[in-house]
């Protein structure tokens, strides 16, 4: 994301930089690592003062003139987890017994988990249904074959070299009745890496806000205020 606008006044006096920090994490893995990227805004700002004449230009309001900067600051990071959701699932000829089946296996893949280790806080319930299943003819006709009952659970491995180990263990205790619906890596503390990628950002989107300075032949001003807009948005490539 990078935009460049260059708007200059004739009668240039003073410049005042403003750095307004517009941070977007973002966790995209990679083979064996994760990017973290997060963008910056620099806004050169330029103002006219008078001798002898009271400042009151107002900093809150939309400045006009300037110069904008935008730069992206981007950290390596070995993924520290692994995200595994995934589903049991059974088919019998009645909604209840279909939700008993669907419970007894939920329950083999939780005990499952416990004996690999997984923490119970680390076990989230995401969904649970019960709908009837039909079939129908060639001509159209719709006729009731039974139920599905449905179980989802998320799952945060903690110890990747276990990860392979942990989902064979349960896919063995509940058989072919489960999906595998999401195995990927993850990063779980991501503060080191966002402090990184945002003092990289910031260095770059100073280096361009001077090479600007020195390009209008002007000084650059102090910062007037930081504002950072933090989003996060985690894109993991499958498991393989």
């Amino acid at each position: 994301m990078r935009r460049l606008q260059i708007l200059c006044t004739p009668n240039l006096t003073a410049v005042a930089g403003l750095i307004s920090e517009k941070v977007g994490l973002r966790v995209m893995a990679k083979r064996n690592f994760f990017v973290v990227a997060i963008s910056s805004v620099v806004l050169l700002a330029s103002c006219s003062f008078g001798v002898g004449e009271k400042n009151t230009w107002d900093v809150t309001q939309p400045i006009e003139t300037g110069v904008t900067v935008e730069a992206t600051g981007s950290v390596k990071v070995v993924p520290d987890g692994v995200q595994f959701n995934f589903s049991v699932f059974a088919v019998e000829s009645t909604s209840r017994s279909a939700s008993q089946r669907a419970n007894v296996l939920a329950d083999q893949a939780r005990e499952s988990l416990d004996n690999s280790g997984v923490d119970s806080k680390d076990i989230s319930t995401q969904n649970v249904s019960v709908y009837p299943e039909y079939s129908y003819s060639q001509e159209g006709a719709q006729k009731l074959t039974g139920f599905r009952a449905t179980q989802s659970f998320a799952v945060t491995i903690r110890d990747t070299k276990k990860a392979g180990e942990v989902v064979d263990e349960v896919v063995r205790a509940v058989g072919t009745d489960l999906t595998i619906d999401t195995l990927a890596p993850i990063l779980l503390d991501t503060k080191d890496a966002a402090d990184q990628a945002r003092e990289n950002a910031i260095k770059i989107a100073k280096k361009k806000a001077e090479d600007y300075a020195k390009l209008l032949n002007v000084k650059l001003g102090p910062v007037i205020s930081v504002r950072e807009f933090a989003t996060s948005n985690v894109v993991p490539q499958p498991w393989l």
